[in-house]
């Protein structure tokens, strides 16, 4: 059994090349939106912190990569999200067909405002 991650570079070592690019794509992104988030490890998978709340996750199964905003974030842009796989609080996509950046920051922007209200 393989041991839990400790960090995100960590979690992404572990990672096939194309999901590792995907996910290094999609942390960069939450980096831009939010600056003075905190890298975490939250339920064995990549995640952000502000200001002591967990702001966003994202991760690698086997058949797909996914990033977690919220409800809220998707329900504001579910225009925006045709196309990929949504739940309640998750998004779905191949590895090969990371989220957009700027997809990603407008999400985390509008979990920043949720987290504020």
């Amino acid at each position: 059994m393989a041991s839990k991650p400790k960090n995100i570079d960590d979690y992404l070592a572990r990672l096939s090349d194309e999901q590792r690019l995907a996910l290094e794509k999609i942390r960069r992104a939450v980096r831009a939106a939010a600056p003075t988030a905190e890298e975490c490890i939250s339920y064995d998978i990549p995640g952000f912190r502000l200001r002591g709340k967990l702001l966003v996750s994202f991760g690698a199964a086997k058949n797909h990569c996914a990033f977690y905003p919220g409800a809220h974030p998707i329900r504001v842009h579910k225009n925006d999200l045709k196309g990929y796989g949504i739940g309640k609080g998750t998004i779905r996509f191949p590895a090969e067909r990371p989220l957009p950046a700027h997809l990603v920051r407008k999400l985390v922007k509008s979990r920043i405002t949720q987290q504020a209200t």
